[in-house]
């Protein structure tokens, strides 16, 4: 058995992590933290300290880790089969959880389900579809996609087209679909007919923008973009990657503003934050647009190896038999209403949901990472965007967390940034 520090040696000297400025990370001087073991909203490092998972695990876990009941359900599925390709084949849990999904949805709108692995993923189905559809079904003209300034919607060469952050699109950022990019809801009304002739769907993050920084949509403006994409008969993309699964009060943002979208596109929270699974819903009408004799080309040829894991599907039911059975989305009022008690006097405050944020006010964009770590002095862990920082914690967080949650954040505010911005 290897000991710790072979573990941080093995990992500076073999491992590439996402997002991580990989030179810091590999300096000898820096211990990475290891996390090693997790019950409900906490998780221990290879030292045995604990800490608050802030950020729920990069906002994907719902019900807080080693549930019994996800547990349970993966390892009942482990008992009959890990995963059978699900290209031309099927299996219970998925049939299962697409009937869940659908039903979660009001007024029959959506009625497919469509797997693969990640947000990104997710994404990449619904513009695929979108496209193909105006191009098979007499609108070939419609090959443009629309999104907003600042979005983010993964990080495949599709989705990453779509995204109007240039950080996140790499060293090129002229590739992938043709994209227009609008600040607002106003800005893609006074597109010219010519423009919106073209236009195949547009795509939005609902109620708020997340590595935006966590920036929040005026109240309406779903509600009239989905009333604009029906005037427009334009398809309607919405990226719930982040906001699904109660994360803003309701099981989806898009049900606030009573929108029914003609896709939506779900991951993170989705296995309850366990495994790997993804799911862009549609309607019926895009589903009869790809229907057809195998020579006339109209199938969807897009999927994944992984498509509708069996366990992955097994975690979803679990986790959505959890929301019912806990009450989570009841109990989620008084949770958000304890931590915007608590944050409200943090600079650049804002809330949706169980989503909260503020920005220290600084030209040192440093100064974010350096709260974070030092959060880890007093057991929370979560993750800045820029000099925005995040409190997403998994929906079973306690009322007495999230007080110790906004009471690290807070110290560790005090103790990094400048007299002037100290609020602790």
């Amino acid at each position: 058995m290897l000991h710790l520090p072979d573990l941080t040696t093995l990992d500076q000297q073999h491992l590439w992590h996402p997002f991580t400025p990989m030179r810091q990370w590999c300096a000898p001087e820096h211990t990475p933290l290891i996390l090693v073991s997790g019950h409900g909203c906490t998780l221990r490092d290879q030292f045995g300290n604990e800490y608050l998972d802030g950020n729920a695990s990069i906002w994907t876990n719902a019900h807080g880790h080693t549930h019994p009941a996800i547990n349970a359900a993966i390892i009942e599925q482990l008992g009959k089969v890990a995963h059978t390709s699900f290209l031309g084949f099927t299996h219970e849990p998925a049939i299962r959880l697409a009937k869940e999904l659908v039903d979660l949805l009001p007024g029959g709108k959506i009625t497919r389900a469509f797997f693969t692995d990640n947000g990104s993923t997710a994404i990449e189905s619904a513009v695929r579809m979108a496209l193909q559809y105006w191009k098979q079904n007499g609108r070939p003209e419609r090959d443009t996609l629309v999104a907003f300034d600042r979005a983010y919607h993964g990080d495949t060469l599709g989705a990453a087209s779509l995204g109007g952050i240039p950080l996140f699109k790499g060293s090129g950022n002229d590739f992938g679909y043709r994209v227009i990019t609008v600040p607002s809801l106003e800005a893609l009304d006074s597109l010219n007919a010519g423009e919106r002739l073209r236009i195949a769907a547009v795509v939005i993050e609902p109620l708020i923008q997340g590595a935006a920084g966590m920036r929040l949509w005026p109240q309406g403006m779903l509600k009239k973009l989905d009333d604009w994409s029906s005037e427009q008969d334009v398809f309607l993309i919405l990226d719930e990657v982040m906001t699904g699964f109660g994360r803003t009060g309701k099981m989806f943002a898009c049900e606030h503003e009573g929108v029914v979208p003609d896709f939506l596109c779900l991951a993170k929270g989705l296995t309850g934050g366990y495994l790997p699974l993804a799911a862009t819903l549609t309607t019926e009408r895009v589903f009869d647009g790809f229907l057809g004799e195998p020579n006339e080309g109209r199938t969807f040829f897009y999927g994944h190896s992984y498509a509708g894991s069996q366990l992955g599907c097994a975690a979803a039911l679990a986790s959505l038999r959890v929301f019912r059975d806990e009450q989570v989305l009841e109990q989620l009022p008084a949770k958000m209403a304890r931590l915007g008690e608590l944050m409200v006097d943090l600079p650049g405050y804002r809330q949706c949901g169980m989503i909260a944020a503020m920005t220290i006010d600084s030209p040192d964009l440093s100064l974010g990472s350096k709260v974070c770590l030092a959060a880890r002095k007093h057991g929370l862990l979560t993750r800045p965007i820029g000099n925005t920082l995040v409190l997403m914690p998994p929906l079973c967080v306690t009322l007495e967390e999230i007080g110790r949650m906004v009471a690290a954040l807070k110290a560790a505010l005090a103790e990094v940034t400048s007299p002037e911005c100290r609020t602790a």
